[in-house]
């Protein structure tokens, strides 16, 4: 079984997509990782013109990192207010035009009393912010794979949708 961190075939497509529709627009991308611990980074830097679009990411996996470097303000990292800061966070540490964000309780343990597979994803764009929140299933590698194609997607929608209003 291919552990959480190895491209998969969907979100390859995913992260090919949003290659296009970015290399459009000239939008620079951002990512903010906690629990997928750089593997959505992994799939925006493999996919085709990476070096021309996408600006890197931060793997904020300790809550001082997400404060101290994301300007997460301290408290709960479980949330929606946390994904929403660390989307921003990025965002303007990196000088992108996008970024997306995920924070959440991989498991296989709950954490901060929401359960396994809770997961907050968050796309910045401009001055606004939209979070999703998921509940996955599985394995703490099932909930990475299940995270990472979440935020792709996400990331997608908003670049996709900023590409049909610019061009």
């Amino acid at each position: 079984m291919p552990g959480p961190s190895e491209l998969n075939e969907e979100s390859r497509e995913v992260a090919a997509a949003i290659s296009t529709a970015v290399r459009r627009t000239g939008a620079r991308v951002a990512a903010a990782e906690s629990l997928t611990s750089g593997a959505i980074a992994s799939h925006l830097g493999a996919a085709e013109a990476a070096s021309d679009w996408f600006a890197g990411g931060v793997v904020a996996y300790s809550r001082q990192v997400k404060f101290s470097v994301l300007h997460v303000e301290p408290g709960p990292v479980v949330t929606e207010a946390c994904a929403r800061q660390m989307a921003r966070g990025v965002l303007d540490l990196l000088s992108a035009d996008v970024a997306v964000a995920v924070t959440g309780a991989g498991g296989p343990d709950p954490e901060e009393d929401m359960p396994p597979g809770t997961v907050f994803i968050a796309v910045c764009s401009g001055g606004d912010v939209r979070v999703e929140q998921h509940r996955f299933d599985g394995d703490p590698e099932q909930v990475v794979r299940d995270t990472t194609l979440g935020a792709l997607r996400l990331l997608r929608a908003e670049v996709e949708g900023s590409s049909r209003h610019s061009g």
